[in-house]
């Protein structure tokens, strides 16, 4: 009889904990559409609620505040991506392989999370960063960095300029998605969020930056 109560009590505390990450998970979620449609200033908590069906009294209990949980919002995408380019383990491939992996796997991230786009646009224009910087996105630029600065290296890279590039490579793969409800009424024969298109995107996004980083400077 005690060891049966020993042990519901021993499973008590590690199922609240999952059901606490999955409610965090619902509100940061819910936030993250909210957000992206209004900015920072625009969004209501009452929204967020409603969209993740929960009381705006969990919303402060777990954030404090929108503040609190807008930045929890534009961080999760950073700790996301360092924790995926982590895993890939870049250092231990050759330039070329490396930068064909990791520009897969941000664009693969970048179509399962749609929001992102808008959210960036509205941290930029209603808060120029304010929040966006907290978020150590250095780190994840440093692993495009890096990869470039080994290709120049072992010349198998053109000379570039390592940061600039980072930002072309960046704007290759993210305007199909940060701009789609533009671009999608240029060829609204083409389902562009097709899992088929977005194959094509990729390839063609890998084959455009290594022959532009392979490329002769003249």
């Amino acid at each position: 009889m005690g060891r049966s109560t020993q042990s519901k009590l021993s499973d008590k505390k590690p199922r609240q904990v999952r059901d606490a990450e999955a409610t965090k998970k619902q509100i940061l979620d819910a936030a993250e559409a909210e957000f992206a449609r209004n900015g920072l200033s625009g969004a209501r908590t009452e929204a967020i609620a409603k969209g993740a069906g929960v009381t705006t009294a969990m919303i402060y209990y777990y954030f404090q505040s929108k503040e609190g949980l807008y930045q929890a919002v534009l961080q999760r995408p950073a700790v996301e991506m360092h924790e995926g380019f982590e895993q890939l383990n870049l250092d231990k491939l050759p330039p070329e392989e490396a930068l064909k992996l990791l520009v897969k796997e941000a664009i693969a991230y970048e179509a399962a999370h749609p929001h992102r786009g808008m959210l960036w646009f509205q941290e930029a224009n209603q808060n120029q960063g304010k929040y966006f910087k907290q978020g150590n996105w250095q780190e994840n630029f440093a692993y495009l960095i890096k990869i470039l600065e080994r290709g120049m290296a072992e010349g198998c890279f053109r000379q570039l300029d390592p940061f600039l590039t980072t930002l072309h490579i960046i704007g290759v793969c993210n305007l199909y998605f940060n701009a789609y409800e533009n671009i999608k009424h240029t060829r609204p024969d083409l389902e562009l969020l097709s899992p088929e298109m977005i194959e094509q995107h990729t390839q063609a996004a890998v084959n455009f930056i290594l022959a532009a980083v392979r490329g002769s400077e003249n």
